[in-house]
């Protein structure tokens, strides 16, 4: 069986994808189209409805639950995670609903967790993520929600965090960070499911048991990237939630998909 598959080339996704991209596992017979694309347009492919299996932002999930169900194994939760809030100076809080922001897309988690911190703040400006720390540099925007390997370089680019927003929900919220998952469209049977969930499974423990050896595939989509910077991205983002999300990771999206609603808007990473 061939299927579509959409995932971001960040190193978290394509340690986890590439065993089974690569055939280097047992596939079960499946054979996978792959998309390389920025989160943000994943989760508007996904709204289109375009791939058979993408990784989305928990964010956009609450809008896909019709067309798409959400698989155990692939994905990224856990504690520490989050996005962070940063600008070229310091900023209260409290002024904070009155800067520009720069977010990475509307529907992504960083959204949601932005917008459950500063819910007065509208000046919004949707752009992609490695995009936003110049943007903050260069004076384009007040400050700017950063996430993966962003979260290793602001610093270095004199940038400051002005709140960890992952910190925020977890206090708030006591459970992990839903950041983003691996969802399949409902028009396969419940056993093509159980398939590509386990494949997928099997993907990441193929890795894990190399770790921490990268694939070329890995580094070649990396390649502005350090190798340092790769594990640490990794090792930030791929954890026994990517597994499997256990009780503990089905209670965390529950959370998320309840504050969703609660905030009565579209959801935003």
């Amino acid at each position: 069986m061939k299927l579509t598959l959409g995932i971001s080339p960040c190193p978290n996704d394509t340690f986890i994808f590439e065993a089974m991209i690569n055939h280097k596992i047992d596939t079960e017979g499946i054979e996978l189209d792959v998309q390389l694309e920025d989160v943000q347009t994943l989760n508007q492919w996904a709204l289109q409805g375009k791939l058979d299996v993408t990784k989305i932002s928990y964010g956009v999930l609450p809008l896909l639950q019709k067309n798409y169900s959400l698989l155990d194994s692939g994905g990224a939760l856990g504690k520490g995670v989050g996005p962070l809030l940063i600008a070229k100076k310091q900023i209260d809080h409290s002024a904070i609903s009155a800067c520009t922001i720069a977010i990475p897309g509307e529907n992504t988690t960083a959204n949601l967790l932005f917008s459950m911190a500063f819910p007065g703040a509208k000046n919004k400006r949707y752009m992609l993520f490695s995009e936003i720390e110049n943007a903050v540099l260069n004076g384009d925007v007040d400050c700017g929600v950063i996430i993966h390997e962003n979260r290793f370089t602001y610093q270095q680019k004199g940038l400051l965090k002005l709140m960890d927003l992952g910190t925020n929900w977890e206090e708030k919220m006591n459970c992990p960070i839903p950041l983003g998952g691996i969802v399949m469209k409902k028009s396969f049977n419940e056993e093509t499911c159980e398939n590509v969930n386990r494949v997928i499974k099997r993907s990441l423990e193929y890795a894990f048991a190399h770790y921490p050896f990268l694939p070329d595939y890995v580094k070649q989509h990396s390649q502005e990237m350090e190798e340092n910077v790769m594990r640490q991205h990794i090792e930030l983002y791929v954890n026994d939630y990517s597994l499997s999300l256990g009780e503990n990771g089905r209670k965390a999206v529950s959370t998320l998909l309840d504050v969703y609603e609660r905030n009565n808007q579209p959801a935003q990473v």
